[in-house]
């Protein structure tokens, strides 16, 4: 008899970890001509969501894991910034809702635990890119605007209004995830909840920052593909991608020290000879240029210049975030390192994989276990990126050099 009722509280569970969340009802705050805030009401928490854009037409696509929908959404009134909004359910126990847009956007979101008025809460807050008229018709004159999109702060003129300014955006990847748990120390730490954390903390000192929006390309322990973090960075539209993991060498427990990497050159000529290949049916933009419409001699031109600028870019905050983390930590390469990794493989998002040091050392295991110890790590990378923002702010963003 108590196997039997063992047995069946054990179905109950796994009933109610199956039953999908309900998605209420939706509200919508503060819409203006630049931003919307919409508040999707939960009967249960937490809720996997992602949330990218489409171009062409412009769409806010947001799919909820394991949910489904209760009543039609529908918006209040006209939006400034939402045509219309619809919603389907996909691989039967998922939903998406999808924004038709009038122009094109930003995003964040989060998660609000209940209070005393309101129960779960998914937040999603929606912003312009606030692209001024000058800033548009600088488009017909691509090879311009292409080349002198990233320039030293000391030759960039400023914006004649305040209104064409915007965040700079930095992407910040934690390694791994998910069935993915990456390296693993004596102690049973795992590399992917390690980095995490130390994402978060970085994401959370960025966000304190004016003129800066940090966007964690997983803010959860689940799994994604090298090449869906690149296309996650380029559908924020981030100016900067930072990697975050943790090194492991089983053979020899004594290695330690944290090292920095950018893009070796044989990645940077592969990356680009597969934008070729595929400009044909590329819809992506690279620094505001389409391949699909030119020959491959001008393309690979237009590439050639757009990853030169990367790499340049990535290889000055890889020695700014190094030369931090040589305060915190020891380090295991004093000098920039090159390596063909995927993630690091964007044309046009300067990007930077950071070994935070090796788990496989007892002593830096225990020390990436402690959070005072991962807050200076975070602190130490937003050092060497604030130095690197200092010298390559984009001339259209608010953050200027303090």
């Amino acid at each position: 008899m108590r196997l039997f009722i063992t047995f069946l509280s054990l179905i109950l569970s796994l009933s109610c970890l199956a039953k999908q969340v309900q998605l209420l009802d939706m509200r919508v705050f503060k819409p203006t001509a630049q931003k919307m805030r919409l508040v999707f009401e939960l009967d249960a928490i937490p809720v996997t969501h992602n949330i990218f854009t489409l171009k062409i037409p412009h769409r806010l696509v947001i799919d909820l894991k394991n949910t489904k929908l209760l009543r039609k959404l529908q918006l209040p009134y006209n939006e400034t910034l939402v045509k219309k909004i619809r919603s389907a359910p996909r691989h039967q126990k998922d939903l998406r809702v999808v924004l038709d847009l009038k122009t094109p956007v930003r995003t964040k979101s989060f998660l609000l635990k209940p209070d005393e008025t309101n129960g779960h809460r998914l937040v999603i807050e929606i912003n312009t890119l606030n692209l001024n008229s000058k800033a548009k018709k600088s488009r017909s004159l691509e090879i311009a605007t292409f080349q002198t999109s990233r320039v030293p702060i000391s030759l960039m003129k400023s914006s004649p209004t305040p209104r064409s300014k915007r965040d700079i955006v930095i992407a910040i990847d934690a390694g791994h995830g998910g069935i993915d748990s990456g390296a693993s120390g004596l102690g049973g730490t795992l590399e992917k909840d390690v980095v995490l954390a130390i994402a978060k903390e970085l994401a959370a000192l960025v966000a304190k920052t004016p003129g800066m929006r940090g966007v964690l390309i997983r803010n959860g322990d689940y799994f994604i593909k090298l090449r869906k973090r690149i296309q996650l960075a380029r559908q924020y539209q981030a100016d900067l991608f930072i990697s975050i993991h943790a090194d492991a060498y089983p053979d020899d427990i004594k290695v330690q020290g944290s090292s920095v990497y950018i893009l070796s050159h044989h990645g940077a000529s592969s990356e680009m000879a597969r934008w070729l290949a595929e400009k044909e049916n590329a819809a992506d933009l690279i620094s505001g240029i389409r391949l699909n419409d030119k020959d491959k001699l001008l393309a690979q031109v237009l590439l050639d210049l757009s990853m030169l600028s990367t790499l340049e870019a990535s290889a000055y905050v890889g020695q700014s975030v190094l030369k931090r983390l040589q305060s915190v930590s020891k380090v295991h390469a004093s000098q920039l390192q090159r390596a063909n990794f995927m993630v690091l493989s964007s044309p046009d998002i300067p990007s930077i994989l950071i070994e935070t040091g090796f788990i496989s050392n007892p002593r830096e295991e225990q020390k990436l276990s402690d959070i005072n110890y991962r807050r200076q790590l975070a602190q130490a990378i937003y050092e060497g990126i604030r130095e690197y923002i200092a010298n390559y702010v984009l001339s259209d963003t608010l953050l200027v050099r303090r």
